[in-house]
């Protein structure tokens, strides 16, 4: 009767008091009359409403302490089956259980309500997680499934496989270290040109308007255009993708005479190496190879100018966005002002290093 009055957070605390109050409170927690209390499922509110949607990621990541504290005496393996047993009753929180997964806050829930609960977890620990979702879920062979048909062949099951790594293993918020940890297992079983279709699959472009999501989940009967890529991601993309893949493409952009695009996404990887911490020389020499490409000094020096220009119109954008007041919860338009000020000076630091070092060895 007393559990009945207090918050997910005071009973999380209550947990730590001794071994005996926390073995009342697992019996307590698996009861019917608690888990209606606990396992909220208002997950499909209509948008905006960021600030329900806020309280229930809340409710879960607190719910998530909660569970971590109360099996903290346990095996990894009793706590994995106690903590299933407590969620399996939430149809939201597995793959195929959602009727609009597009518009449903659950899995994502459930994700938050992980990362709480395996954070300081060690990598034996987490890997036996991941088997027991991955089991759980027979994602091997729904995964097995969408690597080897055809590209859309399956959309509503690569909808379904996106949305459960993203939401539940990817989880919004998670450092990079436990991402590239999840990642890492979702990609190690196959081979290389499976783990890219994977990847594409989870992190790719995909619609966003109803129209083109009703596409998505309905028997193939027109193209569906994909929404665009940034920019920005498209040369972060590159940059990962090593040397020789992002010189190939910027190569050819150069000998199509695409120079105004090239320019562009040179930008673009100078401020993602701005952002990323990566050498800002890499960008540099990357550039001083593509100019080789170049069959005549004019078309260089025509690209050299689209560059200074792309520098100085994506400068006046961001600059008029400040100015204008366009400011989100982050305010991203001035932290992108001050990325890409320090991108170019640090851009252009490194060509004078070079310039220099290149007069000094001459003389």
């Amino acid at each position: 009767m007393v559990l009945n009055y207090l918050s997910v957070k005071d009973i999380s605390l209550l947990s730590m008091a001794s071994k005996t109050i926390s073995g009342r409170l697992i019996n307590y927690i698996s009861s019917s009359s608690a888990s209606r209390r606990l396992l909220l499922q208002d997950f499909h509110q209509e948008l905006p409403a960021r600030r329900e949607g806020a309280s229930i990621l809340e409710h879960y990541r607190a719910l998530g302490l909660l569970l971590k504290r109360c099996t903290l005496l346990l095996p990894t393996r009793d706590r994995l089956k106690y903590v299933h047993k407590v969620l399996s009753g939430v149809s939201c929180f597995k793959l195929n259980g959602c009727a609009s997964p597009l518009h449903c806050l659950g899995l994502q829930c459930y994700g938050v309500f992980l990362q709480i609960l395996t954070a300081g977890w060690d990598e034996l620990e987490c890997h036996r997680v991941f088997n027991f979702l991955w089991e759980l879920s027979n994602l091997a062979r729904k995964v097995q499934t969408v690597v080897s048909s055809k590209p859309g062949s399956a959309r509503r099951l690569e909808l379904r496989i996106r949305l459960f790594c993203r939401g539940v293993l990817l989880s919004p918020g998670s450092r990079r270290s436990d991402s590239a940890f999840w990642l890492t297992r979702i990609l190690k079983p196959w081979p290389m040109v499976n783990q890219a279709r994977l990847l594409y699959i989870i992190f790719g472009p995909v619609s966003s308007r109803d129209e083109e999501v009703t596409e998505i989940l309905s028997p193939p009967r027109s193209e569906v255009v994909p929404q665009e890529w940034l920019m920005e991601n498209n040369a972060r993309l590159l940059l990962l993708s090593g040397n020789s893949i992002c010189f190939t493409f910027m190569a050819s952009k150069a000998v199509n005479g695409r120079a105004v695009e090239l320019a562009r996404l040179m930008v673009f990887m100078v401020l993602v190496c701005e952002k990323d911490l990566y050498c800002m020389d890499w960008a540099v020499k990357m550039m001083h190879k593509v100019c080789k490409v170049f069959s005549t000094p004019w078309e260089r020096n025509n690209f050299l100018q689209c560059l200074e220009n792309s520098f100085a119109r994506m400068l006046m954008d961001m600059l008029q966005a400040v100015l204008a007041g366009e400011r989100d919860e982050e305010d991203s338009s001035f932290l992108n002002l001050f990325h890409l000020m320090n991108a170019q000076a640090n851009f252009h630091k490194e060509i004078l290093y070079l310039a220099m070092g290149s007069t000094s060895s001459t003389s």
